[in-house]
């Protein structure tokens, strides 16, 4: 078996959530603040789209801005002399893309669940709106962020259909795990495609367990 897509699963997925934890906790900090209510479900939309939309989809509205013909894909090419579209680049950008919405609701709904007892006796205390976040806020929503970076990284794992549509399917460098089963399947070795379906389910039995162990985890306020 070429573990080739198994590493660069593994190398876009770390990419990926290490971008999409940061960004998404931050989208839920600033939105699960907003108290216009018509604002925020606006906004909610917005940040979830890519959960409901097909990946398809979204993967063309990724071609569509970071291609050759695109605004941003344009401004790279003709600035940097890079292309974005058809390199492993693109592999993070559309796993990124697709696992966002599940690290800012999971990030989103666990912060909004901290008891606000706690955070009304941090401000009687005198603590900043900085300091209460890290010291009482984000230590209380933490295994409900786990869960999601959880959740995200194992959605970025099994990213397909925005991949394909954004940076293709070329062996040894875009070609992640979904792409290599969806490969030999069509090429009719079902030994191989067997070989990435083992592992790919190997790493959601991992996921599974670690969700289940975050739903347990008491938070740390």
């Amino acid at each position: 078996m070429d573990l080739t897509p198994v590493l660069i699963s593994c190398k876009t997925a770390a990419v990926s959530i290490a971008v999409t934890f940061f960004i998404g906790l931050l989208a839920a900090v600033w939105v699960a603040g907003i108290r216009n209510r018509f604002l925020k479900m606006a906004l909610d939309g917005v940040l979830t789209l890519p959960l409901v939309l097909p990946p398809t989809v979204a993967g063309f509205f990724l071609l569509f801005i970071f291609g050759l013909r695109g605004p941003i894909g344009r401004f790279f090419v003709y600035f940097f002399g890079v292309k974005i579209a058809f390199s492993w680049g693109a592999t993070v950008l559309a796993a990124a893309v697709i696992s966002f919405p599940l690290m800012y609701r999971s990030a989103r709904g666990a912060l909004e669940q901290v008891e606000p007892e706690l955070v009304y006796a941090a401000r009687t205390l005198g603590m900043s709106e900085l300091r209460i976040f890290w010291r009482v806020s984000l230590p209380a929503a933490l295994p409900g962020i786990s869960g999601g970076a959880v959740l995200a990284f194992a959605r970025g794992l099994g990213e397909f259909g925005a991949t394909a549509m954004i940076a293709g399917n070329i062996a040894g460098r875009t070609r992640t795990l979904p792409l290599a089963i969806y490969s030999e399947t069509a090429a009719g070795n079902m030994d191989a495609a067997g070989s990435y379906v083992l592992v790919i389910t190997l790493f959601s039995f991992i996921v599974v367990a670690l969700l289940n162990y975050f739903a347990g985890k008491k938070p740390w306020a």
